[in-house]
């Protein structure tokens, strides 16, 4: 237990620029506090004590704002930061070294008992307010931007944004060792919405570029049929006799 406050308290250490001591961090970090609370309640829970591991849930939901049900699997090295309004689901699971910020849900869609909370691997990113749900797998090194909405796996150190959330920077185009806080790249990234409104105009330009040139060829048959209809107008008057 103490070996994994120790290493909790490392970690904010290193992701948090704001904590100035180990101090500072154990007594005033809702994030550290609230995988105390967990690892209590999680034992209890795994040895058949329920309701004391609910009950322990609860209080630490009381001190933290941070609710994380005593049946979900945390790893070593996860960091939830600020953390207030976060929620994790009973068969949730969430990786090693991992980063959650305040009002992440991971939640289930399903009435069904049976795994419907989904999976963080590796290294993964959720930024605040971020809902993933469903019994999906966000992929080792991905990353969620804040207030996405993610119902669908993401590949692996792949970065996401928007209602729902969309591919906006795939893992060739991104520097893998980054940390990313809240989920979002800090660099320039193409926003999906835009990217599809631009393909929508450079294809309404394109047609209206070829609906221009078929009016014109339109135009020269036209003056085509013309001239001819007038040639073999004059050759059919030219055999007529001449009235008396």
């Amino acid at each position: 237990m103490f070996d994994n406050i120790r290493h909790d308290i490392s970690v904010a250490m290193e992701r948090d620029p704001a904590a100035r001591s180990r101090f500072e961090a154990f007594f005033a970090y809702p994030g550290i506090h609230s995988l105390i609370f967990y690892r209590w309640a999680h034992w209890c829970w795994n040895s058949g004590f329920h309701t004391l591991g609910r009950i322990l849930s609860h209080i630490g939901r009381v001190f933290t704002g941070i609710e994380i049900h005593p049946g979900a699997k945390i790893g070593k090295g996860v960091f939830i930061d600020h953390g207030m309004g976060v929620v994790i689901g009973e068969t949730a699971e969430v990786g090693d070294n991992c980063t959650l910020y305040q009002g992440v849900t991971l939640g289930g869609t399903s009435l069904e008992k049976g795994k419907r909370h989904p999976t963080l691997e590796e290294g993964v990113i959720v930024g605040a307010g971020a809902k993933v749900l469903g019994p999906i797998i966000l992929g080792r090194g991905s990353r969620v931007g804040s207030n996405a909405v993610v119902v669908k796996p993401v590949p692996e150190n792949t970065s996401v944004v928007g209602i729902p959330a969309k591919v906006v920077q795939p893992p060739e185009s991104r520097k893998i060792e980054d940390f990313c806080a809240y989920g979002m790249p800090t660099d320039d990234i193409p926003d999906p919405i835009a990217r599809s409104l631009e393909g929508m105009f450079d294809m309404v330009c394109g047609l209206r570029s070829r609906i221009e040139e078929l009016e014109k060829e339109v135009a020269e048959l036209e003056t085509e049929n013309s001239l001819l209809a007038r040639g073999k107008k004059k050759s059919r008057d030219k055999k007529l006799p001449a009235s008396e």
